[in-house]
């Protein structure tokens, strides 16, 4: 199956699921499903089982081309992180292989959609890409042993783990680097395990305009999608929704000599196979405004 976020004329954004070329409608009372992709991840399996099976109710469906398509979870409860899980993406950064897995946190916030603009900061001369295969968790779980860790995997995406180098390598943590606005842009859609097949196998590519700057497979990723839930849920339960980037393949702009980081007017395109292309342009951004103040 392939589940989406979508918002129609109302501007409400609900689930849906992608029938041919049209979006059924998951939150239509039809369906007794619950009316955000959050809470409908949360079901498990039983929940999957009842959307596959809204397909067959009167639930209201859209074109594809009249809706718009949001973040496939456009609330997520954590945005996790792994850094340096491609071997050739180490080799390019001059590191050595980590013995133990490297996470960090991208703020939640900074999650954006198919088609939406990636804003380069006004603080940051060096904003980079990298493309990137994203699990996200259904029920909530821990304590999961890498051989069934993959049952507790709602869905496959994509995510561009944008990140302001200058920010990101002034401190140990990576946290405020990865994690201004917009810099998360997520989908376009949510591809289940059985529909993907072994996440370990899949093409994954990135262009930024028309030059292809990223081409690997998730073959060479060190630690496996597995190994990832397992370790992360030996310390804590991961909540439904949770998004986890696997990390980044070989090519990104600061892999270059000189640095390549994005510029307004590009557009960076991300391809993992099996699930689709995300593309995002770049714009400038402008002075900020406090917000909340009086």
């Amino acid at each position: 199956m392939r589940l989406v976020s979508f918002s129609a004329d109302d501007g409400i954004v609900r689930p849906g699921l992608v029938v041919g070329d049209e979006i059924v409608d998951l939150a239509d009372a039809a369906t007794g499903l619950p009316p955000t992709m959050v809470a409908l991840l949360g079901l498990g399996p039983d929940g999957m089982a009842r959307v596959e099976a809204a397909a067959r109710t009167r639930a209201a469906r859209h074109p594809i081309a009249a809706v718009r398509r949001h973040a496939p979870v456009p609330d997520p409860p954590v945005i996790l992180a792994i850094g340096m899980n491609y071997r050739a993406h180490v080799a390019e950064m001059g590191r050595e292989a980590p013995e133990w897995q490297y996470w960090f946190n991208k703020q939640r916030t900074a999650i954006s959609g198919p088609g939406d603009p990636i804003v380069l900061p006004v603080v940051s001369d060096a904003v980079d890409y990298e493309g990137e295969l994203a699990l996200v968790v259904g029920p909530r779980c821990q304590h999961i042993p890498a051989a069934r860790a993959l049952e507790v995997i709602a869905g496959y995406t994509i995510i561009n783990d944008v990140s302001a180098r200058d920010w990101q390598w002034r401190t140990p943590t990576f946290t405020m680097g990865k994690s201004f606005d917009t810099h998360a842009p997520c989908g376009p859609e949510l591809v289940t395990g059985d529909e993907l097949g072994d996440p370990g196998r899949l093409a994954v590519r990135t262009w930024v305009n028309d030059e292809l700057r990223q081409d690997a497979n998730t073959d060479d990723l060190i630690f496996g999608c597995a190994e990832m839930v397992e370790y992360l849920t030996t310390a804590f339960p991961l909540e439904p929704g949770t998004i986890i980037a696997t990390g980044t393949p070989a090519g990104v702009g600061a892999g270059f000599d000189p640095p390549r980081f994005l510029a307004p007017g590009d557009t960076v395109r991300i391809a993992v196979e099996g699930i689709g292309e995300l593309v995002n342009p770049v714009v400038e951004g402008r002075a900020p405004e406090p917000v909340g103040l009086t």
